[in-house]
């Protein structure tokens, strides 16, 4: 009963978490609201891989902040220096995967940036502020950032994201539920907002995503590892309009 009411509560706070960042104007996000649009919501999801120390592969490799993609019966629990899976310690890469050409992830970057740097000059806030409306109404930007405890793995991934911009051509694509997929068309080094990985907004002629599609999945390989993250499309609706 116990572990019900604490599941339910769990549950409770996630929803108004979530609808408070869609009621709230981005103007008064907090710093753990503009966080949670950039990693655990309708355009941004985190994608974990955990190793042992010895850098082997530990069961239940991947981990999605509110969900799972695959299971283990091994416990997991969070602790400082990494992860302890029944009794043996795991090292960690947090893989964060999010629409940047969707409004309210950027409208999350830049609100980010005003609460942790508040003395910045009036002209280079409102410089800032005009990358929320920039025009993205050709493209879908999809950005990922890495971190992690596992630095051994964590070096060689980000030389990759910095290395040949050709590098994932064939292996980064968006695909609808209907199983229609966009190509990657271009690849952009890794800066503050992290690599973009960037991809037509149409498809035969219309855009590659409207109500009706169900779900997109965004799919990219990292080296070994393979990122696969699925959306709502439904969820994806901001201030009335479908924003990816």
């Amino acid at each position: 009963m116990k572990r019900l009411l604490l599941l339910c509560s769990v549950f409770i706070l996630f929803t108004v978490s979530a609808s408070a960042q869609k009621e709230k104007p981005w103007t008064e996000w907090s710093e753990k609201d503009a966080i949670k649009v950039m990693t655990d919501s309708a355009w941004a999801q985190t994608q974990k891989e955990l190793t042992d120390a010895d850098n082997s592969p530990s069961p239940g490799i991947t981990a999605v902040a509110g969900k799972r993609e695959a299971s283990s019966s091994a416990v997991e629990k969070n602790t400082e220096s990494g992860e302890t899976m029944g009794r043996r310690t795991s090292l960690t890469i947090n893989y964060y995967m999010a629409f940047l050409s969707a409004k309210p992830v950027r409208q999350a970057f830049v609100r980010y940036l005003e609460i942790k740097t508040p003395d910045t000059p009036a002209d280079k806030a409102s410089e800032r502020r005009g990358f929320i409306d920039r025009d993205f109404s050709e493209y879908i930007v999809v950005a990922l950032k890495l971190d992690g405890t596992d630095k051994k793995k964590l070096a060689p991934a980000m030389q990759l994201l910095g290395g040949d911009p050709t590098a994932f051509k064939d292996t980064a694509y968006l695909e609808r539920k209907d199983g229609k997929r966009v190509a990657l068309i271009d690849y952009r080094t890794p800066d503050q907002l992290g690599a973009k990985f960037i991809f037509p907004r149409t498809f035969e002629g219309k855009p590659f995503l409207d109500a009706n599609s169900g779900e997109v999945r965004i799919y990219l390989e990292i080296g070994k590892t393979k990122l696969s993250r699925r959306f709502k499309v439904a969820d994806m609706m901001y201030d009335g309009k479908l924003e990816y």
